[in-house]
């Protein structure tokens, strides 16, 4: 990866954890060329980072000027930004360089009309963890991506967590289970923490309490997998009778199961949704 060359345009939350995780597997900071729309933040770069940094409010051809020499260009505007630019590089990026979106909801139907006819084009799908280098990452390739090109995409994304490539019809199923299950977890914890204030825990106490189990949990089922599923390491630890037992068989009754999969699915959804009016 040491010999790629990196164009980011825009460097939000998504390209910045990516970025951090480049940098951070050995990818050299002179690579790797970023836009920011203001030379302040442009200079944040530099400094944080080490990479060249432009800024389109001095120039104007700054998005041009990065992808010129770039192997693989990580699109980061807002989805409704995303066809607009891919039509401003069209005519700058290398023909055989892969353009890949880490936006939400766009398409690669959409990205490929607006990018040079039969342009390397790559989808995919974060989640914010990647920000602490444990995200999930669906990655669905072009028709006109190799597989050489969707693999070098993969490795680089690797570096802030584990990526998976898979047909783009498949992207909204990982979209309602991984692109918003942080917040899943995030309202998990939230009650857990809630319910040991009712219960006469201090609040930054129940806090860390439920954080902490949160994370183990997580960590125990990703050292697991491929051994032990979410369910054998549930009952792994609910004893006949016991006091897990009791809040099992209490979320049960509420089918708890029956709601978060609702709610997996309403997200996909809506994917699907935005998807549609951004066309």
């Amino acid at each position: 990866m040491s010999s790629v060359k990196i164009a980011m345009l825009g460097l939000g939350s998504m390209n910045g954890a990516i970025l951090a995780g480049l940098l951070g597997s050995g990818v050299p900071p002179e690579n790797v060329t970023v836009t920011n729309r203001s030379e302040a933040s442009a200079q944040r770069s530099r400094d944080e980072y080490g990479v060249t940094a432009l800024a389109e409010e001095s120039a104007p051809g700054a998005n041009l000027e990065a992808v010129a020499e770039a192997d693989v260009v990580f699109l980061g505007v807002k989805p409704h930004q995303i066809t607009d630019l891919c039509t401003e590089i069209r005519e700058a990026v290398r023909p055989d360089a892969a353009v890949v979106s880490v936006a939400a909801a766009v398409t690669l139907d959409m990205m490929q009309s607006a990018l040079r006819q039969n342009q390397p084009a790559i989808r995919t799908m974060p989640n914010t963890p990647l920000s602490v280098g444990a995200g999930v990452v669906g990655l669905a390739p072009g028709d006109h991506a190799t597989q050489e090109q969707a693999e070098t995409v993969a490795e680089l994304l690797s570096a802030a967590g584990r990526v998976h490539i898979l047909d783009e019809p498949q992207i909204d199923a990982l979209t309602g289970v991984a692109g918003s299950g942080p917040a899943y977890a995030f309202y998990l914890a939230e009650h857990m923490a809630a319910a040991g204030v009712e219960m006469g825990l201090d609040p930054d106490l129940a806090a860390a309490l439920a954080a902490q189990t949160l994370y183990g949990a997580g960590t125990m089922l990703v050292e697991n997998l491929g051994a032990l599923d979410a369910a054998q390491l549930r009952r792994n630890v609910t004893s006949p009778n016991g006091t897990t037992e009791q809040a099992i068989r209490t979320f049960d009754e509420a089918d708890m199961g029956h709601t978060i999969r609702a709610g997996a699915k309403a997200s996909s959804e809506r994917a699907a949704e935005i998807s549609q009016s951004l066309r």
